[in-house]
């Protein structure tokens, strides 16, 4: 009995270290993505994100050596056209408003999966937390002015995909291997290559903006979902989300240490709200 519970207690400890590890390289892809905007347009990044990163997927698992049920395809799509519209929506908002601030509204989403798992009054406290740091972030009285309106509503978007992320990501996690990021790639690409083929135009075909295309897809995608859908495995979907909090934190260091982007104290003070709000709910 104490061999499985050490086992069990190192498996889910690998696990947030994989997801912790996906963070990590999350958000300085999404930092240098944002480097590429200006050349490609935001359409363009997404498009390199997700395309490249399902080419590799694909190449690497190799999924149709076992065919989908119907119903794991129907989750797959599902759960693809969510990480798509989520990423073009996040990619969208830090073209606005700076990495920290939209991962923050973005963390919503995990947080809302996390307090409707539970009804402990710990978690309502973080509810009362989360909205006091939202309170700040938001453009809804004259201090915060500056952030643009239109960035926190694609932020709030992404925020919804990020909560459809977790519930359809626990339904594939169980499938073999790799199998249902490359699936769920795949799917994504289908629809957003389009739109940036449409929106970047040639300028997606310049070798140097591929090559930048290629690090961003493995850093933001290919990496970071692999491990996710392994800790997914381990982790429940309320954990899952607590480890997630860290995310607006991460991509606050993220924008500061590669874009330069300097937060005010009060910014950062309701980024730690957040991000406490998302940790008090996974306490036992």
């Amino acid at each position: 009995m104490t061999d499985t519970k050490q086992h069990a207690g190192g498996s889910a400890l690998l696990a947030g270290f994989a997801l912790l590890a996906s963070q990590l390289s999350l958000n300085f892809g999404a930092a240098m993505a944002k480097h590429l905007f200006p050349l490609v347009g935001v359409e363009g990044v997404t498009a390199y994100r997700v395309g490249i990163a399902a080419v590799l997927m694909l190449l690497i698992f190799r999924p149709w050596r076992t065919p989908l049920t119907w119903a794991q395809g129907v989750n797959v799509a599902i759960y693809g056209s969510v990480i798509g519209l989520m990423n073009l929506l996040i990619y969208r908002s830090f073209d606005r408003i700076p990495l920290g601030i939209a991962v923050a509204i973005e963390v919503a989403g995990p947080l809302t999966v996390a307090v409707l798992s539970s009804r402990r009054p710990r978690d309502f406290a973080a509810v009362c937390l989360a909205a006091v740091g939202l309170y700040f972030l938001l453009p809804i009285h004259g201090k915060v002015d500056q952030l643009d309106p239109v960035g926190v509503m694609y932020a709030a978007g992404a925020a919804v995909c990020w909560a459809l992320y977790i519930v359809y990501g626990k339904r594939v996690s169980v499938m073999h291997g790799g199998q249902s990021v490359a699936w769920a790639m795949l799917a994504a690409s289908l629809f957003i290559v389009p739109i940036g083929g449409w929106y970047g135009g040639a300028a997606l075909l310049t070798p140097a903006y591929l090559l930048i295309g290629l690090a961003i897809a493995v850093m933001s995608s290919a990496l970071p979902y692999t491990l996710e859908m392994l800790s997914m495995r381990t982790l429940s979907s309320r954990t899952f989300s607590m480890f997630s909090s860290a995310a607006p934190a991460l991509s606050a260091l993220a924008g500061f240490v590669v874009l330069g982007e300097h937060l005010t104290p009060t910014q950062w003070l309701a980024i730690a709200s957040i991000v406490l709000a998302s940790a008090l709910t996974s306490l036992r």
